[in-house]
């Protein structure tokens, strides 16, 4: 089968019909083999039936959430390509051929873009078309090296088996934000097409909520993004504060009129220590992701963790202790000196404050270089004994259960089972490698 058209669906009996009827068309008029799928996701106004009428075929998909469903239906899909698109009647399902041109080109994922093919007047309320949308889709781009136009544009085929590679997690509205980010840091081939967006059939509110969903969204964007959550913030506070160490340090600095001493100094160190943190926090999140496999580990990081092991971080860590302790035996000296009575504060500080900050990154350093050494520990892979029976065999056995699952309760329509089904077949043909 080439083609499967999945719509995740709750409570759109409205519209779901007219959808599935113009999707199955567009599969008839263009002679495509393929299928249209609904992925219910726990409608109590008829829905499923109504799909059902028109020509679909529906699974049910018990987790909430509109990532859940949509990846409840691409796994039962059967068609080497899949092209998703909301059940509210916003798309139109007679004019799909843009995407299939491009799938059968050699795209592993074809997005719509909205902005390009035209919105149709009250289709999408002003904060989403003039704010949301452009705002997350710019900072998708900054973030990723993207050249989507429009990250969430609810219409977008893809390469079946790519996207499912991709690891796909989201329960929530950020799924179309994790597919784009994973397809890009994934290295798949992406293109975009004109869509337009209509007003939906609906009379009831939409799903959507602007501002939970758009946090949601921004969210994902931030914890898929270690270089900018954490790294940049990082580099920009560490080079601001020495900046000002090196200006205010040696003595006060004045400026039409203004003076920066000593006090200046302490924001100063207290920006370069959060800076440290936050670059350190940058290279664990790449490491750890890395090695849980979100993320992918970039050459940067490689090097990092080429170049600096547990023996050099530890040399460095204590470098710099050996500094911020020389630094305060020198107070001391200078305090031992006038007979322990009271210092002038604003020279003793000049001394204390770099060296008590040179004492806390060394401190950081040691913890930090131990703990990136913990998350670079890689379990041995010891040989397993081989299973009693081999070849397809042993795959219909472990398939099994699944396949249980799959005519239980829930039928063909169980999302569920299905997924069962397919993750163990695939553990099955993995083990066999």
């Amino acid at each position: 089968m080439e083609l499967t058209i999945v719509m995740p669906c709750l409570n759109e009996a409205e519209t779901v019909a007219t959808c599935v009827r113009k999707a199955a068309g567009f599969l008839a008029e263009h002679d495509i083999d393929g299928e249209v799928l609904v992925a219910d996701n726990g409608s109590t106004d008829g829905s499923q039936q109504l799909a059902r009428e028109a020509g679909a075929w529906v699974i049910t998909v018990a987790d909430p959430g509109y990532g859940n469903a949509l990846l409840g239906g691409i796994m039962a899909a059967r068609g080497k390509y899949v092209i998703m698109g909301d059940a509210d009647d916003s798309y139109d399902f007679s004019a799909l051929m843009p995407f299939v041109e491009q799938l059968r080109a050699g795209a592993d994922l074809v997005m719509g873009n909205r902005f390009k093919g035209g919105i149709e007047p009250g289709a999408m309320p002003p904060l989403h078309r003039y704010l949301g949308n452009p705002v997350l889709s710019f900072i998708g781009r900054l973030f990723f090296r993207s050249r989507i136009g429009d990250f969430h544009c609810g219409l977008r085929g893809f390469r079946r088996s790519r996207v499912l590679a991709l690891g796909l997690q989201a329960s929530g509205m950020e799924f179309a934000s994790e597919v784009v980010v994973k397809a890009t840091l994934a290295g798949l081939r992406i293109t975009e097409v004109p869509t337009t967006l209509s007003r939906d059939g609906r009379s009831r509110p939409p799903h959507l909520r602007s501002w939970r969903d758009g946090w949601r969204h921004l969210r994902f964007l931030l914890l898929f993004s270690p270089r900018w959550l954490f790294l940049f913030p990082g580099l920009a506070l560490i080079a601001v504060g020495l900046a000002i160490g090196l200006a205010v340090a040696p003595a006060p600095l004045r400026i039409d009129g203004v003076t920066f001493d000593v006090d200046t100094l302490d924001v100063g160190a207290a920006m370069i220590v959060i800076g440290f943190q936050s670059v350190l926090f940058s290279v664990f999140s790449q490491v750890y992701a890395s090695a849980e496999g979100f993320l992918p580990m970039t050459a940067r990081v490689r090097r990092l963790l080429g170049a600096w092991s547990l023996e050099r971080g530890l040399l460095a860590g204590l470098l710099l202790m050996l500094a911020g302790i020389a630094g305060l035996v020198l107070s001391f000296v200078e305090w031992h000196g006038a007979h322990f009575g009271s210092l002038n504060y604003r020279t003793a500080l000049r001394v204390v404050v770099p060296s008590v900050t040179a004492l806390i990154l060394s401190c950081q350093m040691i913890l930090g270089t131990f703990f990136l050494s913990i998350l670079g520990i890689r379990r041995a892979h010891h040989p397993v004994a081989p299973a009693p029976e081999e070849g397809a065999a042993a795959a219909a056995d472990v398939a099994g259960p699944a396949a249980a699952d799959v005519a239980g309760p829930g039928g063909a329509e169980s999302a569920t089972g299905v997924i069962a089904a397919i993750s163990s077949a695939e553990k099955a043909a993995s083990g066999r490698d």
